[in-house]
């Protein structure tokens, strides 16, 4: 099946059309990338900087590449140039390094904080009280160069729908409280990236705006 059809078949599935898709492009080959590209993909997200670096001047201007991947403060420099949305900021460390290269720049960067919801111990991420504590600290109010798009979770690797459906959900219930403390600092907190190839379905009835999706689009990965 084409990549074309393989999209197609997403698209028809979506239950929400507030959600957007990120075509997850990781370890893909550009000839894939071009032909979603021409099916209508503009959003392309990959879990390396490596990677990205290079794709990044492979594909047209008009991509908006998300950085997906768990992110290291030394590589921060790399994307910070071109990223349109950093999805994995689990660290105020991590937070500072990319307002500091956003500023040497003069260019806003765009990020997602993101917040442990699975069972497992193996994913990363802010519990719901380190958000709440970090976005009503001094210290975030003094980041100038980065701006808090909203949050990004990943559920539990399991068969287990209603896990995955409470775990989406307590993302969702987050976002929402955080929204109700009209902090001024978060005038563009809108996106809930949440959802891949296994459970995107339930996270846009759970309310994701944002679904990360690679092997429905482009087969399984080498």
């Amino acid at each position: 099946m084409s990549i074309q059809n393989n999209l197609t078949q997403v698209q028809s599935s979506f239950k929400n059309p507030n959600c957007r898709l990120v075509a997850v492009s990781k370890t893909k080959p550009i000839e894939d990338l071009i032909e979603a590209y021409e099916a209508g993909i503009r959003d392309f997200g990959e879990n390396k900087v490596q990677e990205l670096q290079w794709k990044q001047p492979e594909m047209p201007s008009d991509v908006r590449w998300h950085m997906i991947g768990h992110l290291q403060s030394n590589k921060v420099k790399y994307i910070v140039p071109f990223v349109y949305l950093i999805h994995g900021v689990d660290s105020l460390k991590l937070l500072k390094e990319i307002n500091k290269q956003g500023k040497k720049l003069d260019r806003k960067i765009s990020v997602l904080l993101q917040v442990h919801i699975a069972a497992e111990d193996t994913k990363f991420g802010f519990d719901s009280e380190e958000v709440l504590s970090l976005l009503q600290s001094e210290e975030f109010q003094e980041l100038s160069h980065v701006t808090i798009k909203g949050l990004m979770g990943m559920a539990t690797f399991t068969e287990n729908e209603d896990q995955v459906r409470k775990e989406f959900r307590g993302l969702k219930a987050l976002f929402d409280q955080i929204n109700q403390l009209a902090l001024p600092e978060l005038k563009e907190f809108e996106e809930v990236s949440m959802g891949m190839s296994g459970d995107y379905l339930i996270a846009q009835e759970e309310g994701s705006t944002l679904v990360r999706i690679g092997s429905a689009i482009f087969g399984a990965r080498n």
